[in-house]
């Protein structure tokens, strides 16, 4: 029985409203994600992460002008000062994110207005960021194995250059293409888990590399950032699309989930899914490996009856075979979603820090009454 005195519980905060935002809207019922009014669909089909991103963090869409001012200050920050490629050889041995997130906070040591939480300095910050991030990644990805880093190339574009800075080889047209729509896909998405975690930390007056190491903290649970892992280990156990519907009945029958599908916010299909689809496609077919695309397409069909019940695929669906068809080990398919999210956590703290209120909710109590200290000496 609810004792009507005692405020409501929400666990997990679930679908309250802790403040306002310009930035993105979500409609979980109809499928919908729009950053700044723009829907996810015409940002996917004809902008860029660039743009896109200059969008998240100015509010607008750039001139030519204003994307090529913005593009030279990303290029301009693809480097990372020398003691953190030491602090990266340090910790080698540890997890992607853990050295991911290690770094971005070693980071803060190094950037002349770190201590500064004015929106110019924090939007400066988080464009830095936003360019050392992929350094970070695919920097530790070859020290690890005992390689050098692989320098930056000044003529390619952020996703071009990731997968150069990864790979050590010029990408494919399509292969840079497929990878620039994941990073706008992840750029931002409201006020989830790591987002909400880099806001609650700059709500104390903290900085942004404080918050955006919160965010990538949160972001490393596989609760939060492990589904493309986890549907390519899934794809993986399936081996071939023959099996699939077989698969996903003995997943029903033992009431386990089907990696890649269904959302904490859509209730309709993930928006952000069907741009994915026809790009590992391709992508698939031009790596030579299309039974990975066939697997996942047969895995769509076997979970079709479930649609109505607001079980839909997710964009992770597809983001773990584009990054293992581009040779990437899964421990680093979470830190690729990092990547791309860096200016989505920049514009939640610009925007916390614009208008602060600390984050300070409350637990109800639920345990003993009032108790009498007893000493020591006198308990049984």
């Amino acid at each position: 029985m609810t004792d009507a005195s005692q405020p409501a519980v929400h666990r997990g905060l679930k679908d309250l409203c802790f403040d306002r935002s310009p930035t993105t809207l979500i409609d979980g019922r109809a499928g919908e994600l729009r950053y700044r009014g723009y829907s996810i669909h015409d940002l996917a089909a004809h902008s860029s992460f660039e743009e896109t991103a200059c969008l998240l963090l100015y509010g607008e869409l750039p001139t030519a002008a204003e994307l090529d001012a913005f593009d030279a200050a990303l290029k301009e920050a693809r480097a990372l000062p020398g003691p953190v490629y030491d602090i990266i050889r340090a910790v080698k041995d540890s997890h992607p994110m853990d050295v991911l997130r290690t770094a971005v906070s070693a980071l803060s040591a190094f950037d002349p207005e770190t201590g500064d939480n004015s929106p110019e300095a924090t939007r400066r910050k988080g464009i830095r960021l936003t360019s050392q991030v992929p350094v970070i990644v695919t920097a530790h990805h070859h020290i690890r194995q005992g390689r050098d880093p692989v320098p930056a190339d000044a003529g390619l574009g952020h996703a071009a250059n990731f997968l150069h800075m990864l790979k050590g080889e010029a990408p494919s047209e399509d292969a840079s293409a497929l990878m620039d729509t994941d990073m706008v896909l992840h750029a931002e998405h409201g006020s989830n888990a790591s987002s909400f975690a880099a806001r609650v930390v700059v709500s104390t007056e903290a900085n942004l590399h404080a918050g955006i190491t919160a965010g990538v903290a949160a972001l490393s649970g596989p609760a939060h950032g492990g589904a493309a892992e986890n549907v390519m280990q899934m794809a993986r156990e399936i081996g071939d699309s023959s099996e699939a519907a077989a698969y996903v009945k003995a997943k029903r029958k033992a009431r386990e989930p089907v990696m890649g599908f269904g959302h904490r916010v859509y209730r309709a299909e993930d928006p952000r899914a069907r741009h994915m689809r026809a790009g590992v496609k391709r992508l698939s077919e031009e790596m030579g490996q299309p039974h990975w695309y066939e697997i996942l397409e047969a895995l769509v069909e076997a979970m079709r009856p479930y649609a109505r019940h607001g079980v839909n695929v997710n964009v992770d669906f597809y983001a773990g075979v584009v990054y293992h068809l581009h040779g990437v080990p899964q421990d680093l398919f979470v830190p690729i979603f990092a990547i791309g999210r860096i200016p989505g956590w920049t514009v939640q703290a610009m925007e916390q820090l614009g208008n602060n209120i600390l984050i300070r909710p409350r637990l109800l109590y639920t345990g003993p009454e009032a108790r009498e200290y007893v000493p020591i000496e006198a308990r049984g």
